[in-house]
């Protein structure tokens, strides 16, 4: 119990995160456009989006997360940590095998998936720092050549680890859920409509979609 204890605590501490500089400005921008927003934003007081410092810690643990709940994501990456001592490193994940990281909880493919994320910023792991200063689209367009990465998963990574302010997700099945919920009185929505309902949203609708991810879920989206 201690050694997990203390593996928890060496988690939080090497994913620290950082507010990004624009929040308040969004929160602001979004009260006086989205009469749903007005009443959310103020609900949860000062929590905000946590930007990761790690692009391949950010990448991984997307990858844990696809295609399942936010809920067991955070279960399942918790296992992952607990097995790596620490947030993984492209290092710590090439040194296990499949069946090492199956053993953690991953399914088989995502084990695969994870070894060729390693494997690859084992390679071109210089590309990340290029990130940084390109658009949306030309950084979802390299990440979505790495085997494993989607669409859906760069757009997280943009939210997530780049931090940028007006990243809609419409591949995401939480965010369609939030919108229905709040928008729609729970009727199933598409995404010409979700897409609608963004344009107020504009330029910050990463603010807007995290705020609507917090309302539906008791913990906060992280990757």
């Amino acid at each position: 119990m201690a050694q997990g204890i203390a593996v928890d605590a060496l988690h939080r501490q090497s994913a620290r995160q950082t507010r990004p500089v624009y929040w308040d400005r969004a929160c602001e921008h979004l009260m006086r456009r989205d009469r749903i927003l007005r009443k959310l934003i103020p609900a949860f007081g000062d929590e905000s989006i946590a930007v990761r410092r790690s692009p391949f810690a950010t990448l991984a643990r997307i990858v844990v997360g696809q295609q399942i709940s936010p809920s067991l994501g955070r279960d399942q990456w918790g296992r992952l940590v607990r097995g790596c001592g620490a947030d993984p490193t492209p290092e710590r994940i090439a040194g296990f095998g499949e069946a090492e990281l199956r053993a953690m909880g991953l399914s088989r493919r995502k084990a695969q998936y994870l070894l060729d994320l390693a494997g690859y910023f084992g390679d071109h792991g210089e590309k990340a720092e290029r990130w940084v200063g390109m658009d949306d689209t030309a950084v979802v367009a390299e990440l979505c050549a790495i085997r494993g990465i989607g669409r859906w998963s760069a757009e997280m990574f943009l939210i997530f680890n780049l931090g940028r302010p007006d990243v809609l997700p419409l591949d995401d099945t939480a965010l369609l859920k939030a919108i229905s919920h709040h928008y729609f009185s729970g009727e199933p929505v598409s995404r010409f409509e979700a897409r609608e309902v963004a344009q107020a949203w504009a330029p910050w609708r990463t603010v807007a979609s995290w705020y609507l991810w917090r309302s539906m879920d008791a913990g906060a989206i992280e990757y």
